[in-house]
């Protein structure tokens, strides 16, 4: 499946915005949907991911401000990412996970990797 992540852009500190990640190819079935990002010089880190039952997960740093929503009938994934911080500055990524069920934690638990999408918060 082929993933396209979308979205990103440039706010201040406190805005939101909105990613999508887009499949085509074939639709996200029973497998959960993970966004991951990286900052410079870091290494990629989990944000979310919600399993095709709905069940999410979320990185402490990003609780209560993030929101991953998924629609099965357009095989889409948002994120909504709101109250924005400095250190939310990275590529986020979106993929799909190896294995069906669950969510996971691992980036090495995902393929089909989207291309990034580029988030800068300005402070």
């Amino acid at each position: 499946v082929q993933l396209q992540a979308s979205g990103g852009g440039l706010v201040q500190t406190g805005g939101s915005l909105r990613l999508s990640c887009a499949a085509s190819g074939r639709t996200f079935g029973s497998y959960a949907v993970g966004w991951f990002r990286q900052a410079p010089g870091k290494e990629r880190e989990f944000v979310t991911a919600i399993s095709w039952i709905y069940m999410t997960s979320y990185a402490d740093s990003v609780k209560g401000r993030f929101t991953i929503s998924r629609d099965n009938a357009k095989n889409t994934v948002f994120l909504q990412m709101n109250s924005l911080k400095p250190e939310d500055t990275a590529v986020y990524y979106c993929a799909l996970a190896r294995y069906s069920g669950g969510v996971y934690y691992n980036p090495d638990d995902y393929q089909d990797w989207g291309q990034g999408t580029q988030v800068t918060v300005s402070s």
